[in-house]
C-alpha cells in the first residue's frame, strides 16, 4: 500500500470516528484534519468534500462488513444456520470492528451529496439478508421484507446497549436473535 493509500485509509478511520462521536454536521473538516494530524487542505487531495468523505466511509464500512458476511457464509449448510452465520458476522463487525460500523448506523443528513449512493450501498448489502430470508421455509403470511428490516434493525441497535466486557459475544447474540426469531415464528429449532 502506498503512502497516499495509507493516508487515505487513516483519513477514513479518523472521519468515521468523528462522524460517530460528533455527528456529521459537527464533524468539521478542520476537526477531522486535526485528529488525523494533518492540515485541512491536505484532506482535499483525497476527498473533494465532506460529503465525499462520508460516502467513502460508508463504502469502506459496507465493503468490509459484506466481505465478512460472505466469508462467514462459505461452506455453511442449512438455511437457518446460514442466517445465524450472517448475523454473527454482522454483529461481530458492528460490535468489535471499530467506529466505522457505528458511524454508518447514524442518520444520513438529507442534504448530503451522494446520499442516494449511500442508500444504494446499504440496499446492496441488505440484499444478502433478503436472499437468506427468502430461502427460509416460512408461513405464507410472513412478510419477509418486514422480517428482514426487523432483524437488521435489532442487530444494528445493539451497539447502543452492548458492553464488550459484560454482554454476550456477538456469536451468542446471533444465536439468540435467530432462536428467538424462530420461536416467534413458531418454527421448530
Amino acid at each position: 500500500m502506498t503512502n497516499s493509500n495509507n493516508r487515505r485509509q487513516q483519513l477514513l478511520e479518523v472521519a468515521a470516528t468523528c462522524f460517530y462521536r460528533e455527528g456529521y454536521d459537527a464533524a468539521s473538516m478542520r476537526l477531522i484534519a486535526e485528529q488525523a494530524g494533518m492540515r485541512t487542505a491536505s484532506i482535499y487531495y483525497h476527498f473533494e468534500s465532506k460529503d465525499a468523505l462520508l460516502v467513502a466511509v460508508h463504502e469502506e464500512a459496507l465493503h468490509r462488513i459484506q466481505e465478512a458476511v460472505n466469508a462467514a457464509l462459505m461452506d455453511v449448510k442449512g438455511e437457518w444456520n446460514r442466517l445465524e452465520a450472517a448475523c454473527a458476522a454482522h454483529l461481530e463487525m458492528l460490535l468489535t470492528g471499530g467506529t466505522f460500523f457505528k458511524a454508518v448506523m447514524r442518520h444520513v443528513p438529507s442534504a448530503v451529496e451522494g446520499r442516494e449512493l449511500i442508500f444504494k450501498l446499504r440496499d446492496d448489502y441488505e440484499r444478502i439478508f433478503a436472499d437468506l430470508i427468502a430461502d427460509l421455509e416460512l408461513s405464507p403470511e410472513t412478510d419477509r421484507g418486514t422480517l428482514r428490516l426487523m432483524l437488521l434493525g435489532a442487530m444494528n441497535w445493539t451497539f447502543t446497549w452492548w458492553r464488550p466486557h459484560e454482554g454476550p459475544a456477538p456469536a451468542v447474540l446471533a444465536f439468540r436473535f435467530v432462536t428467538n426469531l424462530r420461536s416467534c415464528l413458531d418454527l421448530p429449532a
